[in-house]
Parts: structure tokens; sequence; C-alpha cells
């Protein structure tokens, strides 16, 4: 194939929502539906040693939750899709946003019962200032919910989105047994079994079709004529135009944990979602038919997986054709290096990838000096832009209470660091003591239980009392604060070197600059640039 042709088959993008939406199990049905799995919950070539394929960190199998990004690959209709999956929790929330750099779309998943939650909607406003469509499945209609003309009217007045219902709920709760598809004019009827583990069996016909007419009770099918001639009449028309502008949202109904309605849903994703554009790269712009390879790494992991024991960098592929073993620049050092050890992703699973195009996902190992949001180009005037950092929220010390273990001790958190998981923050007057800091304190929990587990340290954690922390402009010296009285505030230096002020509150921090208008600050570090 051409560079064009594999282009414009592939589809990557991130699943957004509240925790408890049912993110991680839609992710499950897409590779069930994708045949990446042959039982949901199940990893084909691991033989169902894992609960999910997305959730494979020992703390994620113990907490239920996810606590980092993943990336899933698979083939489903002569699409190349790269599925990467993201943290709900609020806490691990710098993480989606940096795995949202990386994305040409998203599908955010909302609960029919709830609506639009608080994480959903700020991991919303992260899509919409990257121009990110967004495609919305409405999840858990086979419980207990609101109205879907309510729920389609909150995401209009909340999120200032047209919406285009493309799959409509034929009755609800426990009598939601199937979707109108509006694009396509058939009834999608299906059979509750397997407890969502397999495909579920689905009957498909035109509403004047016998056998639908038949299984759909007399009451829902009218109910059913009735609004969809409503949505017909009044509703907003579909544009493709207005979904790739991010101005309309194409919106699915359904049961991500009894696969009722996935597969419309992954079907019209493929059908509508944009292939991969170009990047912003300084003043210049970087199409992915662009000769020269390049890529950005948008996230680190170390140890993911115990029998590896590397570190992982997740790259993602902007323009021309990777192929392994291929020589670039990493433009952040002007050095050139070989990019031998290149995996395809699976989860927690990886393989040899010999080849990749723009759009894939891809994991390189073997180079320790990578950063986050560092570009590697065969092109040296290719640099992308920064991935911008967050201000942490919480604080702690981290003291080592084994002294034989100190090296351990030492490499376990200068790995962690690498990957980002959480900041560390020197005090301007000196101290050995790590100060780190995080957006929510569940992020600390995952930094103790990797330490002790991967790296065997022997740890512990110390509240610190801070909660803002703000940067101050380059132009004041640390000698300007000698003698200030900063009430309570603490001046450290970043791992960059600035100056930040640690305040334990918002109005500290207000206080402190109405007693001091010449000392500038800023929340985040990527303000300071003019």
């Amino acid at each position: 194939m051409s560079i064009s042709q594999e282009i414009s088959r592939r589809r990557t993008f991130a699943i957004i929502s509240h925790p408890d939406a049912g993110k991680t199990t839609l992710t499950e049905k897409f590779l069930l539906y994708g045949g990446a799995l042959n039982l949901a919950g199940a990893v084909k070539t691991r033989k169902n040693q894992q609960s999910t394929a997305s959730d494979f960190l020992e703390l994620e199998k113990q907490r239920g939750i996810s606590v980092s990004s993943t990336v899933l690959q698979f083939e489903y209709r002569g699409c190349a899709v790269n599925l990467l999956d993201t943290p709900g929790h609020r806490d691990f929330s710098e993480d989606t946003y940096r795995v949202l750099t990386a994305v040409d779309a998203a599908v955010m998943v909302l609960d029919a019962a709830r609506g639009i939650q608080e994480q959903t909607l700020k991991l919303f406003q992260v899509c919409r200032r990257r121009g990110i469509p967004i495609f919305t499945f409405i999840n858990k209609c086979d419980r207990p919910g609101r109205n879907p003309f309510e729920l389609l009217d909150e995401i209009e007045r909340v999120l200032d989105l047209q919406v285009f219902p493309v799959t409509w709920p034929i009755g609800s709760g426990m009598d939601f047994r199937g979707v109108y598809d509006r694009l396509g004019g058939r009834a999608h009827w299906f059979e509750r079994g397997g407890g969502g583990a397999v495909q579920s069996a689905v009957t498909v016909g035109a509403l004047d079709d016998a056998v639908i007419r038949g299984n759909i009770p007399p009451a829902d099918f009218g109910r059913l004529e009735e609004e969809v001639a409503l949505l017909d009449g009044a509703g907003t028309a579909f544009s493709r135009e207005a979904v790739l502008a991010g101005r309309q949202t194409p919106v699915f109904f359904g049961s991500a944990m009894h696969n009722f309605g996935v597969r419309l849903l992954l079907d019209g994703f493929l059908d509508y979602a944009p292939a991969p554009g170009p990047r912003s790269a300084g003043a210049r712009v970087v199409s992915p038919e662009d000769a020269a390879f390049s890529a950005f790494i948008f996230k680190i992991q170390a140890n993911m997986d115990p029998r590896h024991r590397d570190r992982l960098a997740f790259l993602r592929v902007c323009s021309g054709r990777f192929e392994r073993d291929m020589q670039v620049v990493h433009c952040q050092s002007g050095k050139r290096v070989r990019l031998s050890f290149s995996h395809q992703l699976f989860g927690q699973e990886r393989e040899t990838m010999d080849v990749a195009w723009p759009g894939d996902v891809l994991g390189v190992t073997g180079l320790p000096d990578f950063g986050i949001g560092d570009t590697l180009s065969e092109d040296t005037g290719i640099v992308f832009d920064a991935i911008p950092p967050f201000a942490p929220e919480c604080f702690v010390l981290l003291h080592n209470t084994d002294t034989g273990g100190f090296k351990r001790f030492r490499t376990g958190l200068e790995q962690l660091l690498q990957e980002k998981v959480v900041q560390r923050f020197t005090p301007a007057d000196g101290g050995s003591v790590p100060l780190l800091g995080a957006v929510g304190p569940l992020q600390f929990d995952v930094v103790a239980h990797r330490l002790q587990s991967e790296y065997n340290a022997a740890i512990r954690m110390e509240n610190a009392p801070w909660t803002v922390a703000r940067w101050v402009g380059p132009s004041v010296p640390a000698e300007n604060f000698d003698g200030l009285f900063l009430g309570g505030a603490k001046l450290v230096r970043d791992m960059c070197g600035r100056l930040v002020l640690l305040f334990q509150g918002e109005w500290n921090c207000s206080y402190f600059s109405r007693e001091n208008p010449g000392i500038p600050l800023f929340a985040t570090p990527d303000l300071l640039l003019p």
C-alpha cells in the first residue's frame, strides 16, 4: 500500500469518562468485537491470566480502577485501530491529558443515569482545546436511567455541542433490548446471554419487518415510532464535516456490559472518525504524508512487564514511514540514535514491530535519555510542540527508611520521575529529603506501591501542607525572597531549576500576590514562555 492508503485506514483514539461510567468495560468490548479477544476480559495470548487487557498493573487489579494509560492495537474491517485506554479517576488525569495529545478523536462515555459528570467535563474541555472530535456513547441503558431526550439536552447545553443520535434505545432499564440505527434505518434486537463475555446474538431488520415487530412489545414499538419521528422532524441533520470540526457529536446508546449497541458504535466510529492529520511543530505544520519520519514521545513507563524490566517510551508516529533499526535524530539533544527495539503494544503484551505509519503508536526501549514530549525525526528541523505540564495539588516528603537500600530507592525514584508520574521539588535553601508533587493523592499510592514491589525500596511518605503551586517569573532571583514574609509558603525549585512557590491554599496565594505585586506568578511553567 502507499503511504496515503496506510494513513487513510488508521484510527487513533482514546476513551474518556468519569470513573465507573464503563470506560474499561467498553474498551474490552471493542477488543471483543474487533477480534482481539476470544472472551471479554481475557487476552487471547495470555490464556485468561488477566481480568482485563487494559488493566494489567497489580495495583489496578487490586483496586479495580485504571491507574495508567495503555495502548491496544488491532485490525478491524480493514482499519488499523490504535485504542488508547486512559484512567478515569481525576488523581491520574495528568496521564490522560498527555495521552490526548497523541489521538485524533475520542469516545466519551456517559452513564445513562448520571449524564455529564465532573471528570468527563474536564476531559472534554481538554479535547475541545485540542480540536479533537468527540463521539458519545450513553452507557448502562439496561439500568434505570434518565430520559434520552434529557441526556441529549444536557450535552447540548453543558458542552455546547450539536447532537445527532445515530442510534436510539428501544425500551429502558430491564426492558432495554435493542437500538434503532437511524442512519441505516434498521432495528437491532439483542439477546441476553453469556454474561457479556461473548458477542450478543442480534436480530436485525426494518421497523416494518414482521420479526422485529414480533420481538418489540407494542408499547415500546409505539414509543419508538413517535420518538424517531420527532428526531427526524425537529432534530439536527447529521454532518461529518461538523463532527470533524468539533461542532457536532454522534450519539450512540447501549450497554457495554451486555454488548448491546457496541458493534454499531465501533462501526460508526470507524466510518466517521478522522484519519491522522497534520501536527504543529512551532511555526511549521507537519503533514502525515511528508517523506521524513517524525514522532513524539507522549508516555514513558518502566517495568511495564516484570519479565522485561526495561523502560518503554510510547511514540506517536506523525509522518513518514517507520522501519525498525532506522537512525533518527533526538531533536532535543541533537544526537543520532538507532531505533532497534521497537514493539507493537497490546496492553502489557508486546511483539516486534518492523514497520509503522502515521497514526500508529509504538513502544521503543533501550533509549534511557528520552523524555516526555521529545521529538524523534529524520528531519532535524522538526520539533513538535511541547506537551504542557499540569500544576500539582498535593505534596509529600518521601523518606528512604533503609540506608542500605538507598541505591534501589534512588534508581526507582529516578525512573518514576522520568515517567512524570510525579514531580520532584527541591527546597531553595537546601534539603536532602525529596518533596514530591502530584495532581491527586492516589498517585502517591502508585509511587509507594511501585517503589516497594518493583524496586524493593523501603519508604515512608509524610504529607506536606501545600496545595497550590505557582511558578515565579524568570526575572525574579531567589535573593528577592530573603527576609520576605511568605505566610507559610515554601520556596522550592522544580526539576528544571525554576523557582516555585508552594502555598497552603488559594487564599494564601492571592494574599501573597496582593502584597507582592512585583513578583509575577504563573499556574504552569509553560506560561512563562513569551
